[in-house]
């Protein structure tokens, strides 16, 4: 399931991406003396008190606002506050309760949401003094905090985490297999969907940009039943037009999150496109299955040679999903369009495969015997491997010396393991660890590493 979110809002320059940066242990916001410089959402990762949780760093929430970016920024803003579990109103403690944090104020309170209220820039006594007016804004107890000296952040964050929802016991799982449909806006994404469900689902229209929401469609088939998650089109981030295009591209990257598979579209008349591959990029580093849908094949025209011709043509553009099959379609027509749901099964398969601790060191064995690394004189020698993870598939291997290790000689082990094993449609996690006992790395390998990659 989905990390809890918490929404960061408020005013233009109250100190959000400031507050974000030390929410999340990282500098990712930019953060200027310039309102409105944070103008998208920014998603990270945090942790506290045992609780995990998303963070989002939003632009600033400004009614009268007469910035080129306002509305655009107003609409991510009211959007990820339609999306958060928690919301932290940030306000300015110099400022005092102005009218735009009144405005906010009531919009949050329409939301339903749970709000907590953080003054900042409260490092001086006199601003703490006058934070007291904030309770004039009628959403609870003022909270002073300094974001850049991190003051008050921990009371911040034990008042974040008393309304989310409790983790120490997990939900039942669903076990059913999930399988996102993404690509950029018209390719035909929504028409695959009703094609596969038989009814009209999803809106279908030519006008790119018809879908703006995540949609979940319970599906049988043979006996199994998955859910098929129509997303909204990606564009590339310059051609993202202001307000709801906007959320709906990070609505389909937050739809991977929770999808076993996703199935990639492209256009069969345009071919692939540069968005094409920047979206499969997306679809990779989330770690899950993978199938490439050529849509529209009813008006190519074609000789024998035309479906290996172009599946050539797509794998060459799109390398770094090279494991994934590639399937010819037409949503229109019908053709072939259950075939994703039979790959999407098989390839979900593959990356639940495990493979035994024997097998991958008889691999070892031969890997050694048929090409051997060494840099600055130095040999590398792989003592076993074993797999610690599924869902992708996470190998690791224990060798003399993690830092001989070089990117070809990564590649090399991943297609022979996938050579061997299959593992098809799924990437694979490799990691490579030296100078431990074998307890601790297995423990490390699970929590996961910097020198592991996914291929």
């Amino acid at each position: 399931m989905p990390l809890p979110l918490v929404a960061l809002v408020g005013r233009p320059n109250v100190g959000k991406s400031t507050l974000f940066n030390r929410l999340v242990g990282q500098r990712l916001a930019i953060v200027e003396d310039i309102p409105g410089t944070t103008r998208d959402r920014l998603y990270a990762s945090s942790e506290w008190s045992g609780y995990d949780f998303v963070v989002v760093d939003t632009g600033g929430l400004a009614a009268d606002d007469e910035h080129a970016f306002a509305e655009a920024v107003r609409n991510q803003a009211l959007v990820a506050i339609e999306e958060a579990d928690v919301v932290v109103l940030l306000t300015d403690a110099g400022a005092g309760p102005t009218a735009g944090d009144r405005d906010v104020a009531q919009m949050l309170r329409e939301s339903g949401k749970p709000i907590v209220l953080a003054v900042n820039k409260a490092e001086q006594r006199t601003r703490a003094l006058d934070a007291a007016e904030f309770w004039t804004l009628g959403i609870g107890e003022p909270m002073l905090i300094s974001a850049i000296q991190g003051i008050g952040t921990g009371d911040l964050l034990d008042a974040v985490v008393a309304h989310l929802p409790r983790q120490d016991v997990d939900p039942a799982p669903d076990t059913r297999l999930h399988l996102a449909i993404i690509g950029r806006p018209n390719v035909g994404k929504s028409s695959i969907l009703n094609r596969l469900v038989g009814h009209e689902r999803a809106v279908v229209s030519p006008m790119a940009g018809t879908t703006r929401d995540a949609v979940d469609t319970p599906l049988r088939y043979h006996g199994d039943e998955l859910v098929l998650v129509d997303t909204a089109g990606i564009r590339r981030r310059g051609q993202i037009e202001p307000g709801i295009e906007k959320y709906s591209v990070l609505r389909a990257l937050r739809a991977l999150e929770r999808c076993d598979v996703a199935v990639l579209v492209i256009d069969a008349v345009d071919g692939v496109t540069a968005q094409d591959a920047h979206i499969g990029g997306y679809l990779q580093a989330a770690g899950v299955g993978a199938i490439i849908a050529v849509n529209k094949w009813d008006l190519v025209e074609k000789d024998t040679n035309t479906s290996i011709e172009v599946e050539r043509t797509v794998r060459d553009a799109l390398k770094h999903l090279d494991y994934a099959p590639v399937v010819f379609i037409s949503a229109l027509s019908g053709q072939r369009v259950i075939k994703l749901v039979e790959q999407a099964m098989a390839v979900n398969a593959s990356r639940r495969m495990r493979i035994g601790t024997a097998e991958l060191n008889r691999l070892v064995a031969d890997l050694q015997a048929k090409h051997t690394l060494s840099r600055a004189g130095r040999p590398l020698k792989i003592k076993y491997a074993t797999q610690v993870g599924v869902a992708p598939p996470h190998i690791v291997f224990f060798v003399n010396d993690a830092e001989l290790v070089h990117f070809s000689y990564e590649r090399y082990v991943t297609n022979q393991i996938r050579e061997r094993f299959g593992f098809a449609g799924t990437p694979i996690k490799l990691s490579f660890r030296s100078g431990e006992r074998r307890e601790e790395s297995d423990a490390k390998a699970r929590r996961g590493h910097p020198r592991s990659r996914t291929r």
